[in-house]
């Protein structure tokens, strides 16, 4: 064969490989965004749940994108999906590409002013019913381009951050490399019905509470059967390991036993105040105090820089850090002078992004 018919043959052979490279073996941002969540689940009804479709949605889609690529991306012969080498290579170039995308996205929204995009926000369960999800329409009402979805969790510190732009977390901050903002105070506080105390008596000591029916909450993967405690006379501590009668995942749950007389519960301040002002709880131990459980807003490392994170996460700061649940303490004057500051603290940071 001459280096003509050599030359003309490696053209050809080009020409082939290039025409191989059909519309139809692309991939798509859409395919993109559905292998990341794919590969952050443990199953594919995990992924089902994640994409709000069903199982065999996902299974179908998966298999369409295997056969375009010509290659298995996921290994399903086990109980649980694990990755192939290509997998991982995809998963990983997928978030790199998406994230690229969206900080492109959000630098032009930004150089022209404009808040816009999706923002993805999770929050504790209780505490996002009651004041994040308000927060969040309120937003859109403010900034109607943003869309907006909110997870509520009772373990939100397992959910990776490539799936979240903002989380509320209360207590404890285990992981300091991400950043943080505080958004209001918040007491713990150990209390009980006052029929539950004439029934089995008010402890006096934390040691006392080995004796009592005390009921916990499972939240954050935290030691949730150790209650630390310290005198506000002394300093000393005392650790008490209780022994929960009952157990929640649930914060308005445990809140509801204590309500119903069941035993005694350690809650945040957000959840129990208006409880305790009303009467139906009472506190207990006033000489201790338990660790605070600051209400605390983290900041996504990949998609934490954009403007709409930014805005949402003053407006959050602005309408928590009056402390609403504070608002009936003190009667009706002191209920409006706390919703006007809340009110004026939010005006005043809409029209502070509006500059």
């Amino acid at each position: 064969m001459g280096e003509k018919t050599m030359a003309i043959k490696k053209v050809a052979d080009y020409d082939h490989s290039i025409a191989a490279l059909t519309p139809t073996s692309m991939i798509s941002t859409e395919d993109l965004h559905f292998f990341i969540a794919l590969a952050g689940a443990v199953s594919l009804a995990d992924a089902a749940r994640r994409l709000d479709v069903t199982p065999p949605a996902v299974t179908q889609r998966l298999r369409l994108l295997e056969n375009r690529l010509g290659m298995r991306l996921i290994d399903r012969s086990g109980r649980r999906m694990v990755l192939t080498d290509e997998g991982e290579l995809l998963a990983v170039s997928a978030r790199r590409i998406c994230d690229d995308i969206g900080n492109l996205s959000d630098t032009l929204a930004s150089r022209r002013g404009t808040v816009a995009g999706h923002l993805r926000v999770i929050a504790p369960l209780g505490f996002g019913q009651r004041y994040v999800a308000p927060a969040i329409a309120q937003f859109r009402g403010i900034y109607p381009e943003v869309s907006a979805s909110l997870m509520l969790s009772d373990r939100p510190a397992r959910i990776s951050d490539d799936m979240w732009d903002l989380m509320v977390h209360i207590g404890e901050l285990r992981d300091s490399s991400l950043v943080s903002r505080r958004l209001a105070p918040n007491r713990r506080i150990l209390c009980a019905s006052p029929a539950y105390v004439a029934r089995r008596g008010e402890p006096r000591h934390p040691e006392e509470l080995l004796s009592h029916e005390c009921i916990a909450l499972r939240e954050n993967d935290e030691d949730v059967t150790m209650w630390r405690f310290t005198s506000k006379i002394h300093g000393t501590q005392a650790n008490v390991r209780i022994e929960p009668m009952l157990t929640s995942n649930d914060g308005g749950t445990v809140r509801d036993w204590a309500l119903a007389g069941l035993g005694i519960i350690a809650r945040s301040e957000w959840d129990v105040a208006e409880h305790l002002h009303t009467g139906r709880l009472v506190p207990l131990l006033d000489a201790w105090l338990q660790p605070d459980a600051d209400i605390v807003a983290l900041i996504s490392s990949r998609h934490g820089r954009s403007l709409r994170t930014q805005r949402f996460l003053d407006l959050l700061h602005a309408l928590t850090l009056q402390q609403p649940w504070l608002s009936h303490v003190g009667g009706a004057q002191a209920r409006r002078g706390k919703l006007a500051q809340g009110a004026r603290a939010v005006e005043m940071t809409v029209r502070g992004s509006a500059v």
